[in-house]
């Protein structure tokens, strides 16, 4: 019995599991990417096709890379605060970078650089943690947790019947819920309720001056 074994095996060893993750991963952040009509390039951005049991596997490691770009977003904007607005290589540059003020930023970009090395460590990919750090981060900054949505498909994949499911970024590609609007009744006017009564009460007169004759 599996008894306290959590995550799921697929069949493979673990350092196999540990590569299928980071390649799913991967997969899901490249779809942010700018591209430009290249071949391969993802139809939706943010969202990836996978099984159920793959896209529950990967969703904590998506989240954990997230969650240390955004802690290293203080950090990071305190150092773009104190970049010069010299260009990289020129004299002007290279003497802020020998000034306190130089000093001062290599202190402050200190902990992106540590969290940047972390997620390079977990996805074995630099375009993939660029992406994270320059995009997502500044996305989900006001976000805590919960950045990943898996939506179960209907249809199984073709071929083995594995029950499929969606694993997409949230508040890009969210669907919006509308409400059907109530039917509205019409409102009897005053003046045709009042001709109504008339009209029934000269009925129910001429009702009972029939009933008399007939007596």
């Amino acid at each position: 019995m599996r008894h306290r074994m959590a995550g799921r095996k697929f069949g493979r060893n673990p350092k196999h599991q540990r590569a299928l993750q980071r390649a799913l991963a991967c997969s899901l952040f490249l779809t942010e990417r700018d591209t430009f009509n290249e071949p391969g390039d993802p139809k939706i951005a943010g969202r990836m096709i996978t099984t159920i049991d793959k896209a529950k596997e990967v969703r904590p490691l998506v989240e954990r890379c997230i969650t240390m770009a955004r802690r290293a977003l203080p950090a990071m904007r305190a150092a773009d605060a104190l970049l010069p607005s010299a260009d990289f290589g020129t004299p002007e540059y290279k003497a802020w970078r020998k000034s306190e003020r130089g000093a001062e930023w290599c202190k402050a970009v200190a902990p992106v650089v540590a969290a940047r090395r972390n997620v390079l460590q977990l996805l074995h990919n630099k375009e993939v943690v660029g992406i994270i750090f320059g995009k997502l981060a500044e996305r989900f900054a006001e976000r805590p947790g919960g950045y990943t949505r898996i939506l179960r498909l209907a249809t199984p994949r073709l071929g083995d019947g594995g029950t499929r499911a969606i694993l997409e970024f949230v508040g890009k590609n969210d669907r919006v819920s509308t409400k059907s609007a109530k039917p509205a009744f019409e409102v009897e006017a005053p003046e045709a309720t009042e001709t109504a009564k008339m009209v029934s009460e000269e009925a129910i007169a001429e009702a009972a001056t029939k009933e008399n004759a007939s007596e």
